[in-house]
């Protein structure tokens, strides 16, 4: 029987997620297979991948082919270079002590670029949240102030015409209340010149009506 090692589909539209397995080659891709060995969840950055790296080197020993999306992930999890160590075991060229020691080394240094990769991206994450938030802080205020100047200027408009017609209002007054304080200077002081006009005649007309007077005496002699 040749077994495959492949992924199965699984999860929603849109959103997919796989299981990494290992099942026999004539049978359809989503169907029956011998033995899970691990997921697949693209959906995440980076991707999230789960395997069981011993069981993926027993069946790569037994003869099992991935597929290439398969080989790629096995690739990136290190079971093929875990493979090649275990073939130079076999040869002798090293001890399985050095090719665990070579093999965890590897996993380290793979996991340190996963993990700054991750820092990396959350950093970004983080930036560009900033970033959003300052642009939607500078939207809510200049919203702020639009309307702060919108409401002034509605006050403004409504307010004014009261303040001008009281201004107005007063200074109708002051010049009504001027006007009357001249007129009756005006019309007194006349008045006290007539008096004295008149007067002046009267006591200049007085010995003129007794001069005939004496005259007309010795005419009746």
């Amino acid at each position: 029987m040749s077994v495959k090692i492949r992924l199965q589909r699984h999860g929603k539209k849109g959103k997919p997620f796989f299981h990494i397995v290992a099942a026999d080659a004539r049978s359809p891709r989503d169907g029956k297979f011998i033995e899970r060995i691990g997921s697949y969840n693209p959906n995440t950055n980076p991707a999230t991948i789960v395997l069981d790296t011993d069981k993926a080197v027993t069946w790569l020993n037994n003869g099992a082919q991935p597929t290439d999306t398969a080989r790629a992930i096995l690739s990136y999890k290190g079971v093929l270079y875990k493979t090649h160590l275990n073939k130079g075991v076999k040869k002798g060229a090293l001890t399985q002590e050095e090719a665990d020691a070579k093999f965890n080394a590897w996993v380290d240094s793979k996991d340190a670029k996963i993990q700054a990769k991750r820092d990396g991206l959350s950093s970004v994450k983080e930036q560009a949240l900033g970033e959003q938030l300052k642009a939607e802080r500078v939207v809510n205020e200049a919203r702020i102030a639009a309307r702060a100047a919108a409401d002034a200027a509605a006050h403004a408009e409504a307010n004014p015409v009261v303040e001008e017609e009281e201004v107005v209002a007063e200074e109708v007054v002051v010049a009504e209340e001027a006007p009357a304080a001249e007129v009756v200077v005006a019309e007194e002081a006349p008045a006290a010149e007539v008096v004295v006009a008149e007067e002046a005649p009267a006591a200049e007309e007085a010995p003129v009506a007794e001069a005939p007077a004496a005259d007309e005496a010795p005419a009746a002699e």
